[in-house]
């Protein structure tokens, strides 16, 4: 398949990649993610593809802002202010709803012991892998002291080269530190990490002292350094021959889904069928092994190779182009081999850490590749995968969002990933109420490539004390069970309607902007993993429709 010339600047910049992300995760700040509103999000399609509004949860970033919320609060009195604030805190005084430590108090009496144990096992390097971790010893037997590994990735867990690289080092249980580092797109690279790439381009590795700066270079060092732990490079002569031809199809199916996801198909569907074609060839492959991965029954550096690619394929074809690859458990398919292998993925560790959600891709893709290019007949998907379908985003959920985006069942159940959503806010709660309220607050400058990355925004301080409450309701109602949760709606209502009647309608305006900044900047992995996400910003929704 011969490409054209801008395709090949494309393919370059992503193969070279690395990709450059900011830093954030819960306790820190930085990028993150969406659109700014409601009706924002239901504007033209084809007009906000070609950049990014996938800030962070919890990141320093703020979206585009509206003549409304650069007018701030102010022309309120600091004396009518702290009247309302009375009034609010004896409305949840009043419906049972304490302080933050009240929450994590609560929140602690439900945890099971591992949750519990999270962030003392986080500052260790212990535990159950997380997209938090910066330094990872896995556990007791291993000493900071002895880590060999430095690991550069990008903040937001954007990065498909990074993953790989992530999902290997947890794979063979190699202990490594991480140093977080901005995507150019939403924030400038520190002066420390240009000295060690000049290029900027991540992920980078420094292992025994040397530095490695592409990432299939650093995943066959891993191999080469670490002989002790898992293998994953077949030592097979018949294995390594077969191994070298798969990643070849790697390569292969990479070139058709970039040259379709940023190009409009001609009407006879030609680089859909071009798709099709190589990923036909990679269900053959897969049904040809037994034991659900590319190699048999053993993971290998094949499906680390795979794996950032098919999960980004999954989520872009079906937003941009209407084009479903991973189906809902006991739905037909023509890929079952492939749902196998995505299935077999799923149990390891490794994998459940790095993978993330359809939402995040469809939104950091756009200002990686330069702009991804939507299809007539998207349109039913896209709204399911950025919330706007029944079920998507408000409560009840539905079950695999309709179909459209499995479950991860092999996160736990509901209680679990409530309790994981409130475990995140509830750890940053100062932080994550300033954040919130840049969605009312003012622009800042410079402005960078992603649309809604603006690291210089000034929070609207005035309404912190409303976003604060706002959010200690849905936490409340998180961990609520019948008559919490009917005290919480009671509180959420009370709520609205001082904001309404006391502040005016701009005021209760302005905190449902927040809000909605907030639940548009729910990053998976990063701040939490997909049963939580979906669960916080359908909770997010429930507030917004009180207001």
């Amino acid at each position: 398949m011969r490409l054209p010339p801008f395709y090949c600047v494309l393919l370059i910049r992503l193969l070279e990649n690395s990709s450059a992300f900011s830093r954030t995760a819960l306790p820190g700040t930085h990028p993150s993610s969406a659109l700014v509103s409601q009706q924002d999000r239901r504007t033209s399609s084809t007009s906000i593809f070609g950049s990014n509004p996938f800030q962070s949860l919890f990141g320093n970033v703020a979206s585009s802002i509206s003549s409304l919320q650069q007018q701030g609060m102010t022309t309120m009195s600091p004396e009518k202010l702290s009247e309302l604030q009375a009034l609010t805190a004896e409305a949840l005084s009043s419906n049972g709803i304490g302080s933050w430590d009240d929450i994590r108090s609560t929140l602690e009496s439900k945890q099971t012991p591992d949750e519990r144990n999270f962030r003392s096992n986080l500052s260790k390097g212990y535990g159950k892998p997380s997209p938090l971790h910066k330094l990872r010893l896995f556990d007791e037997s291993n000493n900071e002291e002895d880590v060999r590994v430095t690991l550069f990735r990008d903040s937001a867990s954007w990065c498909p080269y990074c993953q790989k690289v992530w999902t290997m080092l947890e794979q063979k249980r190699i202990p490594y530190r991480v140093e977080k580092v901005n995507m150019r797109c939403y924030g400038d690279k520190p002066a420390s990490f240009m000295a060690v790439q000049p290029s900027g381009n991540i992920p980078v590795a420094i292992i025994d002292g040397v530095t490695y700066n592409q990432s299939n270079d650093i995943m066959y060092a891993l191999e080469e350094k670490f002989p002790d732990h898992e293998p994953l490079v077949p030592k097979d002569s018949n294995e390594a021959m077969k191994a070298q031809m798969l990643l070849r199809l790697e390569r292969q199916i990479f070139g058709a889904w970039m040259y379709w996801l940023t190009s409009r198909d001609a009407s006879d569907g030609r680089l859909r069928e071009q798709f099709i074609s190589v990923l036909d060839d990679v269900e053959a492959e897969l049904s040809a092994t037994k034991g659900g991965f590319f190699l048999g029954k053993k993971v290998s550096i094949v499906d680390m190779m795979f794996a950032p690619f098919l999960e980004r394929m999954c989520a872009s074809l079906l937003f941009f182009k209407g084009f479903q690859i991973r189906v809902a458990p006991g739905e037909s398919t023509n890929f079952p081999a492939v749902n196998a292998w995505f299935d077999a993925m799923e149990t390891l560790d490794s994998y459940q850490l790095t993978k993330s959600d359809y939402y995040t891709h469809c939104w950091d893709l756009p200002p990686q590749l330069g702009g991804c290019v939507p299809e007539a007949g998207s349109e039913p998907f896209q709204d399911a995968i950025n919330g706007n379908q029944p079920g998507s985003w408000h409560l009840p959920l539905t079950p695999n969002n309709g179909g459209l985006e499995p479950d991860w069942t092999w996160a736990g159940d509901e209680a679990a990933a409530k309790r994981e959503a409130v475990e995140r806010v509830s750890a940053n709660s100062e932080a994550i109420v300033a954040f919130s309220s840049r969605g009312a607050g003012s622009a800042g400058f410079p402005r960078y490539g992603a649309q809604l990355a603006d690291p210089n925004a000034v929070s609207n301080e005035a309404i912190q004390p409303f976003v604060d409450s706002s959010l200690k309701i849905v936490a409340h109602k998180l961990l609520g069970e019948n008559s919490e949760a009917t005290t919480s709606d009671e509180a959420m209502k009370d709520l609205a309607s001082i904001l309404n009647s006391e502040g005016g309608e701009e005021l209760a305006e302005q905190v449902a902007l927040s809000l909605t900044y907030l639940r548009d900047r729910v990053g998976v992995p990063r701040d939490m993993k997909l049963p939580a996400a979906r669960q916080m910003r359908a909770h997010l929704n429930w507030a917004i429709d009180f207001l």
